[in-house]
């Protein structure tokens, strides 16, 4: 059950480089910084973290200035190859190792463009842009179900069957009415829908089945920017959380215990800081680490066991189809699938690369931010009271982590920058109808947002893209932001389109 990954030849990583050089130029200018001097908020990921590339359908997947200046473009490249990539199943060659169960063939797939995945109405994850990731919840612990791991795999490497056959996984889009008849009071409308998913136990491979559980969808997330907000220094983090808690908001206060904290690599705690759930921190940490393993299946020098619950071993085990094509017993298949010291797929160096490119990826400029219809959405957009989540600003801190042996001092630095996310990184309830695995959801950042349609293929939004457009969006807003939505409202039409128009600005 070894598997292997190869480097990329020296020719191909030539050529990359010269494609790279001869297809990055772009004039200065409001949609395109470069070395001009603009207002600050331009620079969305600061002058070290914000692409010169811009209004073009690679702008999500650019190198930071970063990268470029500590000389890391080839690494990155080459760490780029990684994600684009298809894996597969060969005995030798290159990207070899997927499996033994996995949810993606790639990472492009989920990340389209390495923006955010698609609304779709069927799971289909061969399909380009289809991210979405199925949570098993048990309905009374509200915990992920034993019999499976936090992320549902769907697909498996002959002889065994994946954990749960996505041929019978369903989604049903159910129209929901809000309490203002979907309608604004100058008459305009919109549509709200959201989504029930359903498994058919008889596509379920564990042993025992789960029961007494529902499933929740999760999109994927953009992955740009993620080394900027890595580095935000944790104190920062931790102040806004004792800010708005002293204003009185709606809290998840177990994230900000430290008995809660994430262990990193180095056993060093930190609060979350990345998903949905806020479920990762540092990006150095167990977040990086698990980006190839955990979807899949692709072991590297911190994760040497498959990402498999027992009750999934103990059902392939008992399987004599499998039993049959491995030649071995139950026990010791069993012991096989639930082993702590699998070959290593992907070595140090390879691995490292990867980090680089995932702490590497530059946040598009800002654009049109002095149209006056902009500036007109932007008053809107703080008169309402939207940064009260939305914090447009942070400034990062001398970002000195080494917690990561085997990245440490290897990755794109981004010390004292101010950045421009638009999120407040904080847990809020927005209780919608089947709402998110327990009601908590970080402030999605919006910077780049307005490019989503061109560099992902879409303008969905929320955790399960239940929003086809941003009026959805803010609609589907409650908990403490029902006073931000409930303005919104009663805006003048002509003013929540120049908000919409601000929103695509940043």
């Amino acid at each position: 059950m070894g598997r292997r990954i190869t480097r990329i030849p020296v020719f191909l990583l030539f050529s990359l480089v010269l494609l790279m050089s001869t297809s990055c130029k772009n004039d200065d200018g409001p949609d395109n910084p470069g070395n001009s001097e603009l207002p600050e908020e331009y620079y969305a990921g600061g002058k070290l973290g914000t692409t010169t590339v811009n209004n073009i359908s690679t702008a999500y997947e650019q190198p930071t200035p970063a990268i470029d200046n500590a000389g890391m473009g080839l690494t990155f490249m080459i760490g780029e190859s990684y994600v684009e990539k298809s894996f597969n199943t060969n005995t030798s060659g290159k990207f070899f190792g997927l499996g033994p169960v996995y949810e993606r063939g790639s990472c492009i797939i989920c990340h389209p463009g390495y923006g955010h995945s698609k609304r779709t109405e069927k799971i289909n994850s061969k399909e380009y842009g289809s991210g979405y990731h199925l949570r098993m919840i048990d309905k009374d612990t509200e915990e992920f179900v034993p019999e499976m791991t936090h992320a549902v795999l769907t697909h498996a490497v002959a002889p065994f069957l994946p954990p749960v056959d996505e041929k019978g996984i369903k989604i049903d889009w159910k129209e929901h009415t809000d309490e203002f008849g979907n309608k604004f009071p100058d008459g305009e409308t919109y549509s709200l829908i959201y989504p029930e998913v359903t498994i058919d136990p008889a596509y379920i491979n564990t042993d025992p089945k789960p029961t007494n559980y529902v499933v929740k969808l999760q999109s994927s997330l953009p992955l740009y920017g993620t080394g900027l907000i890595d580095a935000i220094p944790t104190d920062s983090i931790l102040a806004e959380y004792r800010r708005q808690k002293a204003r009185g908001r709606n809290m998840n206060d177990a994230i900000y215990d430290p008995a809660n904290y994430h262990t990193a690599l180095d056993g060093t705690k930190h609060p979350g800081r990345f998903s949905y759930n806020l479920s990762f921190a540092p990006l150095q940490g167990n977040s990086g680490a698990t980006f190839l393993w955990g979807s899949l299946g692709i072991t590297n020098p911190h994760f040497r066991h498959n990402d498999i619950s027992e009750a999934y071993a103990r059902a392939m085990s008992r399987n004599k189809d499998v039993q049959e094509a491995l030649g071995m017993d139950e026990e010791a298949v069993f012991a096989e699938l639930m082993r702590n010291d699998l070959p290593i797929e992907m070595d140090a160096d390879e691995y490292a690369s990867v980090m680089t490119w995932q702490r590497g990826l530059a946040v598009p400029a800002a654009r049109n931010l002095d149209d006056p219809e902009v500036q007109k959405g932007k008053k809107a957009f703080y008169s309402i009271g939207c940064t009260s989540c939305h914090r447009p600003s942070w400034t990062t801190g001398p970002d000195e982590y080494k917690g990561d042996p085997l990245v440490t001092d290897k990755l794109p630095r981004y010390p004292y920058q101010k950045i421009w996310p638009y999120s407040d990184l904080m847990h809020h309830r927005l209780e919608m109808v089947n709402d998110i695995h327990t009601g908590w959801c970080r402030t999605s950042p919006l910077w780049g947002r307005g490019l989503s349609q061109l560099c992902s293929g879409n303008g969905d939004h929320l955790h399960d893209m239940r929003a086809r457009n941003y009026t959805e969006a803010i609609m589907w807003h409650g908990g403490d932001a029902k006073f931000a939505r409930d303005k919104f409202r009663a805006l003048s039409k002509e003013d929540r389109d120049a908000l919409m128009k601000f929103l695509e600005s940043i």
